[in-house]
C-alpha cells in the first residue's frame, strides 16, 4: 500500500481551516499537518514537516498567497500546491498557476472533492475548475510558441510516452486514456510520471501547456 499523503493547510480562515482539518483527518490514506495561518508559519511547517501537498488559501490577512506558493515552489519544487480560495477570476487562477499550483478550488466546492484533488495533486495531476478550464489555457498559451527547448523536450519522449501526451492534450482522463491506448491505468499512470519527468514538468496542465505552445494540437 501507498503511505498516506502528508498534507499542509494554509489558511488565515482558523474555523475554516479547522473544520476542513478534521474532515480530511477522517480520510484514511490523508495525513494532515498542523495548520498554519501566514507565510512565515507555511514557510517554516513546509520545511520541517515536509507535505506531499500544500492546501493554499490566496488571501493570508495582509500577506499574499502568491508569495508562500512562489518560495515553496523555489525550495520546494517536489511539493504539489492546490490553492483553496474565494475568489474565482480567470485572472487569479493564471497567475498562480504561473505560480506554480496545480490545482484550483473553491471554498464552496466540498470535502469530498478536495481530498479527491489532494490525492490527483500528489501523483502528479491536478484540477481547474471545468467551466474555466479553457479560458486558462487559453491565457496561457498567449506567450507565443515554446522555444526550440520545448520542441527538443518532447524529442526525449518514447512514441508510447508521446501518444498518452497527445491524449492529455485531446482533453482525455487517466482512464479514458488507457481505454484509447488499450493499456491498463497503472501503466498510463506510469507512463504520465515518466513523460512529466523528461519534461521537467509538475503538472499534466503544465505539460499539456508545453506540449501546444511546441505545435501539439488536439486531434
Amino acid at each position: 500500500m501507498r503511505p498516506p499523503i502528508r498534507v499542509l493547510i494554509v489558511d488565515d480562515h482558523a474555523l475554516f481551516a479547522e473544520a476542513l482539518a478534521a474532515r480530511l483527518n477522517r480520510e484514511p490514506d490523508l495525513v494532515i499537518l498542523p495548520i498554519a495561518a501566514g507565510v512565515r508559519r507555511a514557510l517554516a511547517l513546509a520545511a520541517t514537516e515536509r507535505p506531499q501537498v500544500v492546501v493554499l488559501d490566496m488571501t493570508l490577512g495582509a500577506e499574499s498567497g502568491l508569495d508562500v506558493l512562489s518560495r515553496i515552489r523555489e525550495r520546494h519544487p517536489e511539493m504539489r500546491v492546490v490553492v483553496l480560495s474565494a475568489m474565482s477570476e480567470v485572472d487569479a487562477i493564471v497567475q498562480a498557476v504561473r505560480f506554480g499550483a496545480v490545482g484550483w478550488l473553491s471554498k464552496t466546492e466540498s470535502a469530498d472533492l478536495v481530498a479527491r484533488v489532494i490525492r490527483a495533486a500528489a501523483h502528479h495531476g491536478g484540477w481547474l475548475p471545468p467551466d474555466v478550464l479553457g479560458e486558462v489555457l487559453r491565457r496561457l498559451l498567449e506567450d507565443g510558441p515554446e522555444p526550440n527547448g520545448g520542441a527538443r523536450l518532447l524529442a526525449e519522449l518514447t512514441p508510447r510516452e508521446r501518444e498518452v501526451l497527445q491524449c492529455m492534450v485531446d482533453g482525455l482522463n487517466r482512464a479514458e486514456i488507457a481505454d484509447r491506448l488499450g493499456l491498463s491505468a497503472n501503466t498510463v499512470r506510469t507512463h504520465t510520471q515518466n513523460l512529466l519527468a523528461k519534461l521537467d514538468m509538475h503538472s499534466a496542465l503544465e505539460a499539456i501547456t508545453l506540449a501546444m505552445r511546441a505545435g501539439m494540437k488536439p486531434e
